[in-house]
């Protein structure tokens, strides 16, 4: 018997969904774990597994109400590997067409069993049976959208109501309702060609030749989606550096810096390291990037990227973005502070930043921003460029902060300020381009 054969795609999910809830792991770290152990599971089984873990956290505030209407043991009382095998269950049910309702619930009984709680073994199957009849009857009760859009988007998108409410405030109902919808649309990855490296030709070559679909972006020169592999991480030109994988909203920072041939830059939050690679590639082998962060691990993430990119005009070294540094004060033409934030632009991808995210850490966010960009901002030359960049959407830390620093720093002139919501091509990101008078 084969490796694969002896694994079990639901018994890995769960495992994902227990280090999420339970310990509090972040999804995209423990799906990649999962990922890198079973690199010998086929395409298909990888898929599976993806697609029902990040799945099941992304929809889960509105499985969870649906689990409340018929169970009567309420889903906060319940055991967590009970709970978890609920949830898949019913994501399996709800959003998973291929697969047959006798699986899900046959499945999730065994594996409750396996588990130990072979006694539960009937709430199990009841529970999802229930839930099975109601949704193929469209029974399922929802709260009425036009009476409290709040409470309804909040379930049906499966958010926290706080961070619906935020949105409604800023952006008006209509908006707030269609980037909730655009969370859920399923995009190519983005990737950006290396062209330190090869050709845009030469890379769509490559990639065809392992059955990679390739699309170009109409937003970025350097910029492909590509679909249709199975571990990113295992195609050669990855492991080249041909390509690196960057979201186009990204990419659409670095280059409203106009980074030129020759210019010192300075990335002060940098890790993993996309944005000063991109950096380096824009000057051509001249110039220098220097590419910060707080730790040791986060600095050795982006001299691996560094080096599987092979770039030879930067380094990268740990330092408190909060910390002034005198040795380079004046003497950088671009400073990028891609500054820490909420995350809400990017809820597509790590879906558990609705659980380890609060609304009171918001306002503590926007004053970190404040106190590194009053920092950094003494790096720049005369005549050089700060970029702010965050990966949120939510004026508190993004506009606000911008005429905050436009009011305190009068020697700086916005250039250039964009919100980019979440749509088909990009992720939720916002920029602002300063220039020092």
């Amino acid at each position: 018997m084969t490796k694969a054969a002896k694994v079990n795609e639901r018994q890995i999910v769960l495992e994902i969904l227990l280090a999420v809830t339970r310990d509090g792991a972040y999804c995209h770290l423990a799906t990649a774990d999962v990922l890198e152990k079973y690199q010998f599971l086929d395409k298909k089984s990888r898929a599976f597994i993806t697609r029902l873990s990040a799945g099941t956290l992304e929809r889960m505030i509105e499985i969870d109400y649906i689990l409340d209407q018929f169970s009567k043991t309420p889903v906060r009382k319940m055991k967590p590997v009970i709970r978890c095998i609920l949830r898949s269950g019913v994501y399996q049910l709800k959003y998973m067409d291929a697969v047959p309702s006798s699986a899900a619930c046959n499945e999730a009984v065994r594996l409750a069993e396996k588990r130990g709680f072979g006694a539960l073994k009937g709430f199990v199957n009841g529970v999802l049976r229930s839930i099975d009849r109601a949704l193929q009857n469209d029974a399922v009760a929802y709260p009425d959208e036009t009476t409290d859009f709040v409470h309804y988007a909040g379930i049906r998108y499966s958010l926290p109501e706080w961070i619906v409410q935020l949105w409604v405030e800023q952006r008006g109902m209509d908006e707030t309702k269609q980037i909730c919808e655009n969370l859920y649309t399923r995009t190519a990855t983005a990737i950006r060609v290396n062209t330190n490296r090869t050709t845009k030709e030469a890379l769509t070559e490559e990639l065809a030749k392992d059955g990679i679909t390739v699309t170009e972006s109409d937003l970025v020169e350097d910029a492909f989606y590509i679909s249709g592999y199975d571990y990113l991480q295992a195609l050669p030109a990855f492991h080249a550096g041909d390509f690196y994988v960057q979201d186009v909203s990204s990419m659409l920072s670095v280059l409203a810096a106009g980074i030129k041939p020759g210019d010192e830059v300075v990335d002060v939050c940098a890790a993993p390291g996309g944005k000063a690679i991109y950096a380096a590639q824009l000057l051509e082998h001249t110039g220098h990037v220097q590419a910060r962060d707080l730790t040791d691990h986060k600095v050795e993430l982006i001299e691996e990227n560094i080096d599987r990119c092979q770039m030879d005009n930067m380094d990268a070294l740990v330092w408190d973005a909060t910390i002034p540094d005198e040795t380079i004060v004046g003497a950088k033409d671009v400073v990028i502070a891609d500054l820490p934030c909420s995350g809400l632009g990017i809820l597509r991808k790590k879906p558990d930043i609705r659980f380890h995210q609060k609304p009171e850490q918001l306002q503590e966010l926007a004053q970190l921003q404040r106190e590194i960009l009053s920092v950094v901002q003494a790096y720049t030359k005369s005549g050089g460029t700060l970029v702010f960049s965050t990966c949120t959407i939510n004026r508190g830390e993004n506009e606000d902060n911008t005429a905050w620093f436009l009011e305190n720093y009068p020697m700086f002139q916005l250039q250039e300020e964009k919100q980019l919501l979440v749509d088909e091509q990009h992720d939720g990101f916002y920029y602002a381009v300063f220039r020092r008078r």
